[in-house]
């Protein structure tokens, strides 16, 4: 069923405004995935914070321009399946990647983070991306090393003094 020009109207908005939003997207080419599949793809989007539309391309153009996502204008081509990341970066990488693996009809064609646009390829690179968990317990492991080797290096000094006094004990003891 055609859209009209409100309901086209409402649909680049509603792009747009996520687009404003997300940090990372995907564009991917869907020919010939079934209504069955897109309908799983869509719920593993739901459940990793992913925004997941089948967008015209002349609307997705219309919809990316004015945000970080522009540079993907020149890939969207072809029936596109556009993914934004609302929560982290790495998940539409994720899912994406992961729901291709299974399904040869989902083409990556674009991928794009902080206004740069990536190829394909890249996809890997977006998928292996640290969660906000991940990287949260690789800042604190950073931010812990030093203070952890400074408290050791203090608890060191009184360990040599007792070592030092239980040899000269021991020696006097041995004397006697």
């Amino acid at each position: 069923m055609p859209l009209g020009l409100e309901d086209k109207k409402a649909l680049v908005a509603e792009v747009n405004e996520v687009a404003k939003r997300a940090y990372s997207a995907v564009a991917a080419e869907n020919r010939g995935l079934t209504a069955g599949k897109f309908d799983a793809l869509r719920k593993k989007a739901r459940e990793n914070g992913i925004y997941l539309h089948i967008v015209k391309n002349t609307l997705a153009r219309k919809a990316v321009e004015g945000t970080e996502f522009e540079c993907m204008k020149p890939a969207l081509v072809g029936p596109i399946v556009l993914g934004f990341s609302m929560e982290d970066p790495g998940a539409v990488g994720r899912v994406i990647k992961d729901f291709a693996k299974d399904n040869d009809k989902l083409v990556v064609k674009a991928v794009a983070v902080g206004g740069t646009l990536y190829g394909p390829a890249d996809i890997e690179r977006l998928a292996s991306l640290p969660t906000k968990e991940q990287a949260l317990a690789m800042l604190a492991g950073v931010l812990q090393a030093p203070v952890a080797k400074f408290v050791r290096t203090l608890n060191e000094v009184p360990a040599k003094f007792v070592r030092a006094v239980n040899a000269v004990a021991e020696k006097q003891k041995q004397a006697a």
